[in-house]
């Protein structure tokens, strides 16, 4: 077991079991190391902002955790049985999360979760930078090896933000939508955003890794997108533990991608038609370099957008930039 394996393992046991003490000897025996390793890597803990008492002759109590994204924490939170978050990396630094699986993916099993507290070269669709501050969003990516053909693999995305929003939802019961394909929104701005990248060969997918980064804490967003964006905290006055947020958020992708096979289904296809919000709005979309006006009326069983032209002809859009009246 790696020193951050043991430190988080260690955390995990303190959490897991904080209406008491825990002896050194009790945890140097589980871990098979020193009471003095034990008692460093509560130091370290404790450097990290966890609040733990020490009692002789008693041990160890965790009495208050500092808020931070923590693999032990989160841990505690996750189901034995779940594929999903199983095995749970969280950085305090990474350029990103997505490009530390895509160049490790062969050192990780299915379901690897990498997080980070903060992301210094975090990237969303389309080539566009995604900005954020440390401890301020949840940011992750999901290490997927699906026995499916590169031409499966469009449901996934929209099917991530459909989890997302059914997680965020539930957890704080603010409306959440989906602004098609797989942009979380509240309102009329966006809250979450999800950038899916795969390897693959000609009729085969080698892994997928879903990048899903989250605005929590944000208050303050740069001008350009300070109209566009939203948080959770601005939206909702709840005390947020984003360890317990995170692992609801793997739930229900487990849940949602899992039991569907990555693909839509009746039940899923139902609920994602229900939590978005471009239905029925009038959008722009783009058709080999021209601007072309519609309504967005249905989704396919591929999950691509049916939209209907002023001419009654309907076109179904499955990619690219799409304008949605009222939304950002």
């Amino acid at each position: 077991m790696k020193a951050n394996e043991k430190k988080d393992t260690i955390l995990k046991m303190l959490k897991e079991n904080s209406d008491r003490y825990i002896s050194g000897e009790e945890l140097s025996e589980m871990f098979n190391v020193s009471r003095t390793a034990i008692w460093k890597n509560i130091n370290d803990l404790r450097k990290m902002g966890y609040e733990i008492d020490s009692v002789t002759n008693r041990g160890y109590k965790l009495m208050s955790s500092p808020g931070i994204l923590n693999a032990g924490e989160t841990k505690t939170y996750i189901d034995d049985n779940a594929l999903i978050g199983k095995e749970l990396i969280v950085f305090e630094t990474i350029d990103s999360t997505n490009n530390y699986l895509k160049a490790n993916a062969e050192k990780y099993p299915t379901g690897t979760v990498v997080s980070a507290r903060e992301q210094t070269g975090g990237k969303g669709r389309l080539g566009r930078v995604w900005q954020s501050k440390k401890d301020d969003t949840i940011s992750f990516s999901v290490l997927l090896r699906p026995e499916i053909s590169p031409m499966e693999v469009s449901a996934i995305t929209p099917l991530c933000g459909l989890a997302v929003a059914k997680a965020l939802n539930e957890y704080f019961d603010f409306g959440a939508k989906i602004k098609w394909p797989n942009d979380v929104i509240i309102g009329n701005k966006k809250l979450v955003g999800i950038l899916t990248e795969m390897n693959c060969e000609f009729d085969k997918v080698d892994f997928i890794v879903v990048g899903i980064g989250i605005n929590i804490l944000n208050k303050d967003f740069p001008e350009e997108i300070s109209k566009k964006a939203t948080s959770c905290a601005l939206e909702s006055d709840k005390e947020i533990d984003k360890n317990k947020l995170l692992a609801l958020i793997l739930k229900h992708i487990e849940n949602i991608l899992l039991k569907g096979n990555y693909s839509f289904n009746e039940e899923n296809l139902k609920e994602y038609k229900d939590y978005c919000a471009t239905l029925g709005r009038d959008i722009i979309f783009t058709r080999k370099g021209e601007k072309v006006s519609g309504k967005a009326t249905d989704i396919d069983n591929n999950g691509e957008l049916v939209v209907t032209l002023e001419d009654g002809t309907t076109e179904t859009v499955f990619s690219g930039e799409v304008t949605v009246q009222g939304i950002y």
